[in-house]
């Protein structure tokens, strides 16, 4: 039967992911939303953004961008500066040794599929969506609250 084979390569996917999630964690120290989030920050001016700019780009739920920012902070990756307009506010500022980190970024498997994608016409393209569209419907996915970063880690602290 076929949907045997689906399940199959819809597992390869799931730990080729976790495996490069495990690879970017054990070589740099961080998450790739960690990653992801010092690599947005080191092209802000002043090197600097509100939690909600950073939750927008990553296109996170708050309460895990709080957990990725509060996780950086702890290793000294990033620093939380009070708005000197707002005291309310509050900037994440990516450290020095936030942006020594980014000096030699890994590849991430979301830059290498980005890069193989872009080689595919844009009719395979339209196929692969509606193709992909069609298992998340059947796997009652529709509603989730994803973000274009490929990771595993993240999803299981929610």
């Amino acid at each position: 039967m076929k949907y045997l084979e689906i399940i199959v390569k819809l597992r390869k996917i799931i730990r080729s992911i976790n495996l490069e999630s495990k690879r970017i964690e054990k070589q740099f120290g961080v998450s790739i939303p960690q990653l992801m989030s010092l690599q947005y920050l080191s092209e802000q001016e002043d090197y600097k953004a509100t939690a909600s700019q950073l939750k927008a780009y990553l296109k996170l739920n708050a309460s895990t961008m709080s957990g990725i920012i509060s996780r950086l902070e702890q290793k000294s990756l990033v620093a939380r500066l009070r708005n000197p307009r707002d005291r309310r506010a509050t900037f994440i500022t990516l450290t020095a040794k936030g942006a020594e980190l980014l000096k030699d970024p890994p590849t991430t498997l979301q830059e290498k599929l980005t890069a193989r994608l872009n080689k595919l016409s844009p009719e395979r393209i339209e196929s692969l969506n509606m193709h992909i569209d069609l298992l998340v419907q059947i796997m009652d996915a529709d509603d989730l609250d994803a973000s274009p970063i490929i990771t595993t880690k993240e999803i299981g602290k929610k």
